[in-house]
């Protein structure tokens, strides 16, 4: 439901919903299966997808072109391999980013004893082609404490951010019980938000862990922690 600064919640069970066994997904996004006219992106972002991987298991070799791919992960740790000779481990709180451009193979394992929780984002680029490309980064999470931090970016004043092909940026924050933090969308810009844990409010409406809020530009994004909270959000055109 819209609010009056135009805010749109859209709670974890309302979601779109695949249980593969070894893989529960949550798709905030029309994503396989799962199709909603309604919901078929947001600016430039056109996946969200909650996903919770069984130890041991995980994503075989598949490919990707034109898209800008972000995995955020939340708990555990998920192993990535792909045709370009890029191998890695990626640990909660910390993010990797591919750029598919004119075509990978990757795979993606959780190789842990304990299920793996991330959030994968894919952005459009702003052109198609070029050569594809990964990056991974560890964030600790104090550098995020009361205020947003960027981690991945296709700005160049972002420096430090993971480099991506699209006018869009990843950020993240923890903010505590209590506190507040604030964040500018500019005009034309999307936003999406996410709580990976905790509790928010956002004029007026309660956002629970898990939760979507899709934002419009032109206005100051103004964010209570009613419990400890880790917030991811993406700024896109």
């Amino acid at each position: 439901m819209l609010t009056k600064n135009r805010i749109d919640r859209r709670t974890f069970d309302s979601l779109g919903h695949a249980d593969h066994g070894w893989l529960n997904a949550r798709h905030h996004f029309s994503f396989a299966s799962y199709y909603d006219p309604d919901r078929m992106g947001w600016g430039s972002i056109r996946v969200w997808n909650d996903d919770e991987i069984a130890a041991n298991s995980g994503f075989p070799p598949h490919p990707h072109r034109d898209m800008e791919i972000i995995t955020y992960v939340r708990t555990g740790a998920i192993t990535h391999q792909d045709s370009l000779g890029n191998t890695g481990r990626t640990v909660a709180g910390d993010v990797q980013v591919m750029s598919a451009g004119t075509g990978v193979r990757h795979s993606e394992y959780n190789l842990e004893s304990e299920t793996t929780t991330l959030f994968q984002i894919w952005i459009e680029p702003k052109r198609l082609g070029g050569s594809p490309s990964w990056g991974a980064k560890p964030f600790p999470k104090d550098d995020r404490s009361g205020k947003f931090v960027t981690l991945a970016s296709g700005f160049a004043e972002d420096e430090g951010a993971l480099p991506i092909r699209a006018d869009a940026r990843l950020l993240a924050a923890t903010v505590k019980a209590g506190e507040t933090t604030s964040y500018e969308l500019g005009g034309g810009r999307h936003g999406y938000l996410v709580p990976a844990t905790g509790v928010i409010e956002i004029d007026g409406a309660r956002i629970n862990a898990r939760d979507g809020v899709a934002l419009l530009g032109g206005q100051t994004i103004t964010i209570t922690a009613i419990e400890d909270a880790e917030i991811v959000l993406v700024d896109s055109e």
